[in-house]
């Protein structure tokens, strides 16, 4: 018997969650579900963004699906972001960020690319202090443990998918000890699975413009936390933009699926949030975490056949619904 933990966060995180356990439930009919709460609205309930009963019911499931977060862009005394907050707590030290070509949305076909990026540290490691009048101060920290979990989970995420190429991409030329650890770490990793035939490197801005000009270049990036945040947002304009970009917080006996949109408030309640980020996030949830590779086939393939019937994906209202109802009726 599987467990998942759903915490459905902010806006419209609620309904994009409610439709991805529903697919989700359609291919595992034994799965329980535990509810819990986290995000900018529990902290402004309770005080916390993350309390702890909800670390506990994600540590006895083991699998989770988050929802959506919202955050104020200026400082709160006592709160952090709550993703975060689960990430570094839940030691997910790796995020797996796909980008893939899909009918009726994506502006470009031929694109099937994997953005891997630590995920515990170096600029959201929290370091903020303000070290006089008018200097605000972040320190970014690179950790060679934190290197070698992402570089291990390369390698097998490289056989898996055959891998072509691997990209580590940094800004060593500029940070030279915090990308150079990160670089030289990733690759000694590499070169003992055997793949240094197939390592490549980038600076962070000549990958920036590579994913815009030609993305089928990629196969396999790995890189550090906060340019992988940026890079797979930006290669996911490739997939048809935010709402169909899925991502999974992996870690050892720990993963939490998570959609990488916002929480969208002006469309809260309104019908028109699109799920598919959150189900194929799901998919991955089936893949990585519990190792059910058909069962993440058929979601995928699902929103696949769904996509190619369709002739647009905003219906006015009843978004949510006709999607989820579309993937479940292509899963035939």
């Amino acid at each position: 018997m599987r467990q998942l933990c759903v915490i459905p966060g902010d806006g419209i995180g609620p309904e994009v969650t409610e439709a991805a356990v529903t697919v989700l439930q359609a291919v595992l009919p034994d799965l329980q579900i535990e509810n819990a709460e986290a995000g900018w609205g529990t902290f402004q309930r309770s005080g916390e963004a993350v309390p702890q009963a909800t670390l506990e019911a994600m540590q006895r499931c083991g699998a989770g699906l988050f929802g959506a977060v919202q955050s104020p862009t200026m400082k709160v005394e006592g709160y952090r972001s709550a993703i975060i907050t689960l990430r570094q707590r839940l030691k997910l030290s790796v995020n797996v960020r796909p980008v893939r070509s899909r009918p009726l949305v994506s502006p470009k076909p031929g694109v099937d690319l994997l953005i891997l990026r630590e995920n515990s540290e170096c600029l959201y490691s929290g370091r903020e202090h303000l070290s006089a009048e008018g200097v605000a101060v972040a320190e970014r920290v690179i950790t060679r443990e934190a290197c070698l979990a992402l570089a291990e989970r390369a390698v097998r995420v490289a056989k898996e998918r055959g891998a072509w190429r691997i990209t580590l991409v940094h800004k060593a030329n500029v940070l030279p000890l915090t990308c150079g650890l990160f670089r030289d770490t990733c690759r000694a990793v590499l070169k003992d699975a055997g793949f240094e035939p197939i390592v490549d490197e980038r600076l962070v801005d000549v990958a920036a413009l590579q994913l815009t000009e030609a993305p089928e270049r990629f196969d396999l990036i790995l890189t550090t936390n906060l340019f992988g945040d940026i890079l797979s947002d930006l290669a996911a304009h490739w997939a048809g933009g935010l709402g169909m970009a899925p991502s999974l917080n992996w870690g050892n006996g720990c993963a939490l699926a998570e959609p990488v949109h916002g929480s969208a408030p002006d469309i809260v309640g309104t019908g028109r949030a699109n799920p598919l980020a959150a189900i194929l996030s799901a998919a991955l949830l089936l893949r990585h975490h519990w190792g059910l590779n058909s069962e993440a086939e058929l979601i995928e393939n699902a929103v696949e056949r769904f996509l190619a019937k369709e002739r647009q994906i905003d219906f006015a209202g009843q978004t949510t619904r006709r999607i989820t109802l579309g993937v479940l009726a292509a899963l035939g």
